[in-house]
């Protein structure tokens, strides 16, 4: 899981610890994303499967792609297919995706970048592998977020910003056991690169096996824990948690994360093909949030 990392964790900025009487959040729910097959054929985990979506608000799908160790041929994306009236936010973990929309948006993102589309009044949108992978193959990860748009803001003009791996905010836990990434919003302090029309926060965290990560998290806000990978436990309550599963938190500030001190193996999943996919929802982040 590479996206961006880094060889010394101790020379970031932390995380600031959690105030005296700050609340810890409890575990309201843990499901397990159920897995399918999207676009053209390539697997995906429904992350928000099952969960109500008045805790998802204002998040309306979320699909983790892969984590696919593709043969040489069998790479797969999407047709051209239309978006209106919520943002698309893809962020590459492994591998590498084009992007085009018909306001002329669209581009290339690889490990750890973010391409977020506003569709807004509209626009036709295509997501594909690039020749070389598809002619190589290789791995691929990653997650695509659905963010609602405000009953204001429903048919703003489309637009899209390319966020670069580099442009993400880099910060560590207390301990300097956990990684933060931060895409989207303000953690403690630091503000990611991506520009919201929701107040939201996007966080993508590599938690060391035994870390514990105390997370600063606004109370007006919602709070999601997406496990990409590994296996763990979330809140004051420490319910266990591991790949592809989804933990919804009640009300506090802060949430607790801690990895497990035994990780399993990582298999990841070999392709197989498809040639159904399954429908889009009328709708990684690892950790989006915001008022409810």
């Amino acid at each position: 899981m590479p996206a961006v990392t880094v060889e010394d964790t101790t020379t970031l900025p932390r995380v600031p610890l959690p105030a005296p009487r700050s609340v810890r959040r409890r575990t309201r729910s843990v499901t397990t994303a159920p897995s399918g097959f999207e676009g053209e054929g390539f697997p995906v985990r429904r992350a928000f499967a099952g969960v109500d979506l008045r805790d998802l608000d204002p998040f309306i799908h979320m699909d983790q792609m892969g984590e696919v160790e593709y043969a040489p041929g069998e790479p797969k994306g999407t047709s051209w297919h239309p978006h209106r009236g919520f943002e698309t936010v893809t962020y590459i973990i492994d591998g590498t995706f084009e992007h085009a929309d018909s306001h002329g948006g669209g581009g290339t993102i690889t490990n750890g970048d973010t391409q977020w589309m506003t569709a807004g009044g509209g626009v036709l949108h295509i997501e594909r592998p690039p020749e070389q992978l598809v002619v190589s193959g290789g791995l691929f990860h990653g997650l695509q977020l659905w963010v609602n748009l405000p009953r204001a803001q429903k048919w703003v003009e489309p637009r899209y910003q390319d966020l670069r791996a580099q442009e993400s905010v880099l910060l560590a836990s207390q301990d300097a056991g956990a990684l933060l990434r931060v895409i989207a919003g303000d953690i403690g302090g630091h503000t990611g690169p991506g520009s919201t029309y929701t107040p939201m926060a996007m966080v993508h965290a590599t938690v060391a096996p035994g870390a514990r990560l105390d997370l600063p998290w606004r109370p007006d806000f919602n709070a999601l824990v997406y496990v990409l990978s590994g296996a763990g436990s979330v809140g004051i309550d420490g319910a266990p948690v591991r790949t592809g599963q989804l933990a919804v938190l009640g009300p506090g500030d802060t949430v607790s994360i801690t990895g497990a001190v035994a990780q399993a193996s990582r298999a990841r999943r070999r392709s197989t093909s498809s040639s159904s996919a399954a429908p889009r929802s009328a709708s990684r982040s690892p950790w989006p949030a915001r008022s409810s």
